[in-house]
């Protein structure tokens, strides 16, 4: 077993990070979570959980939060579809990881891994399974998040140059029981189109995707840190499916046929461009953008060959993944619904 220390944990509210949080703990670790007034800190109640109010864009909280600790998972991010200023991507995804990275050299932290996301390396070819090696096939970032979470591994790699210890980590599709956020939204959308709400195939599922199991990433990130080389990257993903293949598997787990409907790519921009519209003008939080449909347009196949090899890596088979989440998915149906009639 690993020595046990005291790990400062960035995004420790999140669906991975408080995975992440209750895994160390359950090494032996002594976890500092990063939290803020309004962040959901269930499941953060170990004895070994020291929950530290702060903000990545404080530097000053950092350095407080991190104090007696060796090692730092940086987490959080700014992830979601859309802002009313587009800023807020660049200022918390750059400038929040500089924090990160400044307090932990005044610190003198040993090791930092910072999560990044696959969609730094870019689509894929179609017929093309990539990785960490290959060469962005487009210059275009088709979401302001995915622009900022690229300037942000470079000057990453570009800290890492300078001697800082850090180990990137590129999580693809994330799915598996959890709290149900957007970071977590591939569970939300098997729980609804397993309830017939959105029964909707983009393009008619054909785009491939690369799905990974929570607790896989969880692995992933520690292994990063005990195993990675400084600089490098390393993809956490899963098995690559079309989205057609990912609603098959829950069918075949569900034992239920569903309905699927076909959305065509002309009907997609068009609807997510009327709620891109109400989102500028009304500020009403869109499902989706016209950003967001191009990048679903798009393949992006990626093998963990790399994560497996150096750092022991594992990947839980899709369908195995699936049926977990599933069962998780029904446990939970029934817990509402008894919470509901007691």
């Amino acid at each position: 077993m690993t020595q046990s220390t005291t790990v400062f944990v960035t995004g420790a509210t999140g669906f991975i990070g408080t995975k992440l949080v209750n895994e160390l703990v359950r090494k032996g670790h002594t976890v500092h979570a990063l939290t803020r007034s309004t962040s959901n800190k269930s499941g953060l109640s170990h004895e070994r959980i020291k929950l530290v109010t702060g903000d990545i864009t404080d530097r000053a909280s950092l350095e407080r939060a991190m104090e007696g600790c060796s090692q730092v998972y940086h987490l959080a991010a700014y992830a979601k579809n859309w802002a009313p200023d587009k800023q807020v991507f660049y200022e918390q995804n750059i400038n929040g990881m500089i924090n990160v990275f400044e307090a932990a050299k005044a610190c003198n932290i040993q090791r930092v891994v910072f999560t990044s996301t696959i969609v730094t390396l870019g689509p894929t070819p179609p017929g093309v399974v990539g990785n960490e090696e290959m060469p962005r096939i487009t210059n275009r970032y088709y979401t302001e998040y995915e622009e900022s979470k690229a300037l942000a591994e470079n000057k990453a790699r570009e800290y890492a140059s300078q001697g800082f210890p850090v180990v990137i980590v590129n999580p693809t599709r994330v799915y598996g029981p959890g709290k149900l956020t957007e970071g977590n939204s591939v569970t939300l959308m098997i729980d609804m189109y397993d309830r017939g709400k959105v029964p909707v195939l983009l393009n008619r599922g054909f785009n491939v995707g690369n799905y990974a199991f929570v607790d896989d990433l969880v692995q992933g990130h520690i292994l990063a840190m005990e195993r990675g080389r400084i600089g490098e990257r390393y993809i956490l993903g899963g098995e690559n499916t079309s989205l057609k293949g990912l609603f098959e598997i829950v069918d075949e787990v569900s034992g239920k046929k569903h309905i699927q409907l076909n959305l065509p790519p002309t009907l997609a921009m068009a609807y997510s461009s009327v709620l891109l519209f109400f989102a500028e003008w009304f500020g009403i939080y869109p499902q989706i953008t016209p950003s967001w449909v191009e990048t679903f347009l798009q393949d992006w196949a990626y093998s963990t060959a790399k994560a497996e090899r150096e750092l022991g890596y594992t990947v839980t088979p899709l369908r195995e993944g699936i049926r977990i989440t599933y069962e998780w998915i029904l446990q939970e149906r029934a817990r509402r619904k008894g919470k509901q009639t007691a």
